[in-house]
This record gives structure tokens, sequence and C-alpha cells, in this order.
């Protein structure tokens, strides 16, 4: 037989004289063979790159694995968890096949309960493995813990939890998210600019991941910027609510720039279209149809978008590789920061 050819167990077993049982023990680590006669299969292995059945052996064992997806509900605020779902709809349409089942549980994003609710409901499920998006960081945390106990590995994305004993983060890192935008900022804006920042979310426990961007903004202008960085934190995030926070700001301050910290900037660029203000430059993050439309028109110059639709994808993927396949996985995996703009973001896929 070739090299390169592609062989089975029996081939294993017939080229190195041993057991079909020998060659099993070895292919998954298990004790009770020679070291002489390890060796020697390995050797095959390497040589033939050997690659497993998963489908035969999936079906043989009849096992399903189950994986729990736990990510917050598209909203009429947001339609951002559209694409993670997507994601996630794009890996169970290709591991399927392969003894896996996927359940979604979905939380408010402005009801923490719900994802506590949410949780248990995963742990009551006898969940394999779970993919998570630990929007509140403290009852993250807890859940992440009882995982842990339980040694049912888990994928953060979106956002991390430290400390955690994670199988992988996948998602941005938040603090060169926030930089990045400290660079388009200073770009489009003069030296001695006013600067906002703007964090809208309704749980402070969900702030993790607007802070991390904020500590990366303000780390960019350090020592380089004679303007003020000023801040407001909103945590009503009805449209109403928005325009009154942002029209009293705007009442006692000059405000050249302004930077959302989430996907909510199309609610920024509603208010400033609808004040007539048009010498305010605006950059936030995540393509939804909202902050499309405001690209469009001009109301937002830079969108910051970090492949949501693939971190969810490549999540239920990580869990698979290790549940199923038996292969190490990459602790942490940071997306691309792509800069989207109206004339660019159409050819983007993310």
């Amino acid at each position: 037989m070739k090299a390169g050819a592609r062989i089975g167990v029996k081939d294993i077993a017939r080229m190195t004289n041993v057991s079909i049982a020998t060659v099993d023990r070895v292919l998954h680590n298990r004790p009770g063979v020679a070291l002489a006669t390890e060796k020697k299969i390995k050797a095959v292995v390497k040589k033939y790159n050997y690659q497993p059945n998963i489908l035969a052996r999936t079906l043989a064992s009849r096992k399903v694995v189950k994986l729990a997806i736990l990510i917050p509900a598209v909203s009429k605020e947001t339609s951002y968890w559209q694409a993670p779902l997507d994601g996630v709809s794009q890996a169970e349409a290709e591991i399927g096949q392969f003894g896996v089942s996927l359940e979604k549980y979905f939380f408010d994003l402005n009801d923490k309960q719900s994802f506590v609710y949410q949780a248990k409901r995963v742990l009551k499920s006898k969940a394999d493995g779970v993919l998570m998006a630990p929007h509140f960081e403290g009852d993250a945390e807890t859940f992440s813990v009882q995982l842990t106990e339980r040694k049912i590995p888990f994928v953060y994305i979106n956002s991390d939890v430290p400390g955690q004993d994670s199988l992988s983060y996948i998602g941005p890192d938040l603090y060169r998210s926030g930089f990045l935008g400290g660079q388009l900022a200073d770009f489009i804006s003069k030296e001695s600019s006013t600067c906002l920042i703007v964090n809208i979310s309704k749980s402070p426990d969900s702030y993790y991941h607007l802070l991390e961007k904020e500590k990366g903004f303000r780390a960019y202008f350090k020592g380089r910027k004679k303007g003020k960085i000023l801040k407001s934190d909103i945590q009503r995030t009805d449209y109403s609510s928005i325009k009154k926070e942002l029209t009293a700001v705007l009442k006692v301050q000059r405000v050249d720039l302004i930077f959302v910290t989430n996907s909510r900037v199309f609610y920024v660029a509603r208010f400033l279209e609808e004040a007539g203000i048009k010498n305010i430059r605006l950059i936030g993050f995540d393509l939804i149809d909202k902050n499309i439309a405001c690209l469009e028109n001009g109301g937002i110059d830079f969108i910051i978008s970090q492949k949501p639709r693939e971190q969810a994808y490549r999540g239920v993927m990580a869990l698979y590789n290790k549940l199923i396949k038996g292969e190490a996985v990459e602790q942490q995996v940071f997306m691309p920061i792509d800069i989207l703009t109206k004339e660019n973001y159409r050819f983007y896929g993310g």
C-alpha cells in the first residue's frame, strides 16, 4: 500500500500483525499495549495519515452528543444575534449526520433572570457541551463554575469571562476593538475635538465587554489628544430614554464625535438626524440592518465588526472537534477586526 493511501483500522492491524482491539487501544490512548507494539502502530498511522471514520464510529456507538446553545434572542432593539444563530445553523447542517444534536436556549438581553432561567434548563438537559454568550458576567461566571464541576466543556463567544475554565473563547479582542475605534476617531476628527463614549445597556452586569472597548479607546488617545473624552452610560435602552440622555449631554457640552460601544449605534444616528445635527461624526459596532441604513445615508461613518456568524460556527465546531473527534482546541481565537463603510459593507461576509 502506497504512503498517502486511505487506510482503516483493519489495514493497520494487518500491517502491524496485531489485533484490531490492540490498534483501537493505541488510537484511543488506552493502556495495555507493549511500547514496541505501540510505536509500530503509531508509525503506520503517521505514514498513511490515518483519519478515523467519524460517521461510522458515531453510528456504531448509537450515542447522540447533545450541544446546548445559550445566546440572546433576536429583539426589536437589535438584530445582531441573528448572525450567530445563522452560524449555529450552518454548523448544525454540517455535523448533524455525525450524531450531534443542537438544542437552542434564548435569553432576553435586558433581563438577567432570563439568563439564569435558561442556564438552569441547560443543566437539566444534561448537555454534553455548551456554547454561550456570557452577557451577564456575574451569572455567566456562576453558570461556568457549575459546568466545570460537572465536567461539561463550554465555549464562550462574543465576550469572555476571565478566570473561568472554558474550552475556548472565540470572539473579538474587546480592548483592541476599542483601540481601533480610537484610531478611527483620530482619523476623522481634529486633535482638539471632544469625543463622547456612549455605553447603552440596561444591566450593569453586561458592561464588561463595553468597558473593555472603552479602555481601548481611551488608551489610544493617552498622551496624544488635547481635547476631551467624555462618557455617558445609558441604562434605559428604549429610544425615548436614549434621546433624553443625549439631549441633556449636548445641551451643556460641545461634542465632535460619538463612539458607541455596541450595536445600538443606530439609535444615536437617528437622534442626530431628528435633531438636525450634522457636525458630529459617529462610530459604532456591528453590521445589522438598522446600522446599514445609517451607513447608507451617511449617519454613521464607520462600523466595526468581528464576524459574529463565524464566531458561533467555530464555537460549535470546537465542541464537535473536542467531543466527537477528540482533537485539541485552541483556547483563544480572536476574530479579525473589520472596518466597514458605506463603500465596502456589501462585500462583507460576517
